[in-house]
């Protein structure tokens, strides 16, 4: 019998067409369900997955639960779940938890009846469910299969508690497969950024500052698409100095939050820390700035600092929160200093998520293939499995890659041959 709290289960059929949709786009993990639909190598297997309920996520979990498993479902994101998506997949024989609009309280009840389902594999995004087994549910840890990971800010949070000695299971960071963050981060929330900015505020990108804090993979993304929507300016903001650098090499502008604060017109966060826009780059920022982030957690714009400094606040538009300063000014926050991509957009593009999501589908794989023979520690995926899904890619997009001859192939694992 499956188990659910969702916000209506009248919306189905309204989700079951969003995911035929995302479907026709993600002919990797199309693949990949065909394939082990009949051999059903998941069964008696126990899944529970926290990610933003997205139609991209439901041919996820239909395809772990069309291979045996019995999937358990909870959102990442309190604001980033497509109702319609969740209902149908109830619909479909997933225990899911999620719902647009959780409260902090209602976010954790969902992540703990996944936690209750005692599940096998772990799939999170952003690790507040790996976090949550380690703190309230120590015991089931210790008995996990393994874990898997989406997001660059939950392999921090990992890589924090294997360097603490305190990691009870073997964890897969999806997020470093280079079909995911190479794609998945670049490409994908490059344009689903702006797609979040657009589709909050209406305004034109065309002769705009932009500054963007962070030149990691999804940094990189958004300056591109920044510049090819035509910014006047693309600040990015960075303390590594390997990152700033090649980000100068790369034609943008380098300075710090506190000299582009003052000349920016679009703010976009993609650090993966706390406080990067805070008090002192409110006060001096443009009347009408617009402040976005792309980072995991809604703890880049510093919303308490925020707070303290105005006189008023009114959602103006859907997703966009004036905020009115006692000097006159106004700054305006989108999507609640959330994920601007799912809140105000439906997320990254099927065609990107079905690489990041064949990633998830092959890890669980290796993680149960290899069950009880694999370390505590948070590792990256095996190279042949980010090969596989990149060559069905490439197939399904009809595009043929030049091919080893024998010759070739001695050649490299030889150490005799050089200079003739």
């Amino acid at each position: 019998m499956v188990e659910y709290k969702v916000k209506d289960l009248g919306l189905a059929s309204k989700g079951e067409l969003k995911i035929e949709w995302a479907e026709k786009q993600m002919p990797v993990l199309v693949m990949l369900r065909k394939r082990y639909s009949e051999k059903k190598p998941f069964k008696n297997l126990v899944i529970g997955a926290v990610l933003h309920v997205t139609k991209e996520t439901a041919v996820l979990v239909k395809a772990l639960k069309d291979s045996g498993a019995e999937v358990w479902l909870a959102a990442s994101n309190p604001l980033s779940t497509q109702d319609d998506v969740a209902a149908a997949l109830v619909e479909y024989g997933i225990n899911v938890f999620a719902w647009r609009g959780e409260s902090s309280d209602e976010y954790y009840w969902c992540l703990r009846e996944v936690a209750d389902a005692e599940p096998d594999i772990v799939l999170d995004d952003g690790a507040d469910m790996h976090a949550l087994l380690h703190s309230e549910y120590p015991e089931l840890a210790s008995k996990l299969i393994g874990g898997t990971e989406e997001t660059t800010t939950g392999v921090i949070r990992l890589k924090a508690l294997e360097g603490d000695g305190i990691l009870k299971y073997p964890v897969i960071a999806v997020n470093n497969a280079y079909t995911k963050h190479l794609f998945d981060n670049r490409y994908g929330t490059g344009q689903s950024t702006f797609d979040g900015i657009l589709r909050a505020t209406n305004t034109l990108i065309a002769g705009k500052v932009v500054v963007i804090a962070g030149y990691g993979w999804v940094g990189k993304g958004i300056a591109l698409r920044a510049r090819g929507l035509g910014a006047r300016r693309v600040i990015v903001v960075e303390v590594d100095p390997i990152r700033a650098l090649e980000a100068v090499f790369d034609g943008f502008e380098v300075m710090p939050m506190i000299e582009a604060a003052k000349i920016g017109d679009i703010f976009i966060t993609a650090t993966g820390n706390k406080k990067v826009i805070r008090r002192e780059h409110f006060m001096v920022m443009k009347d009408g700035a617009l402040l976005s982030n792309a980072g995991h957690f809604n703890v880049e714009i510093w919303i308490p600092d925020l707070e303290d400094l105005s006189i008023g606040r009114r959602v103006i538009r859907e997703n966009v929160t004036e905020y009115r300063l006692r000097d006159g000014r106004s700054l305006y926050l989108l999507a609640e200093g959330r994920l601007v991509n799912l809140v105000a957009a439906e997320g990254h593009p099927s065609e990107v998520m079905d690489m990041s999501f064949a990633n998830q589908f092959m890890a669980v794989k290796y993680l149960y293939d290899n069950r009880g023979k694999l370390p505590p520690k948070v590792m990256n995926p095996p190279y042949e499995i980010d090969s596989m899904i990149a060559r069905v890619k490439l197939e399904s997009m009809g595009i043929s890659i030049e091919r080893l001859t024998k010759e070739q192939e001695e050649y490299l694992k030889s150490w005799k041959l050089g200079t003739s």
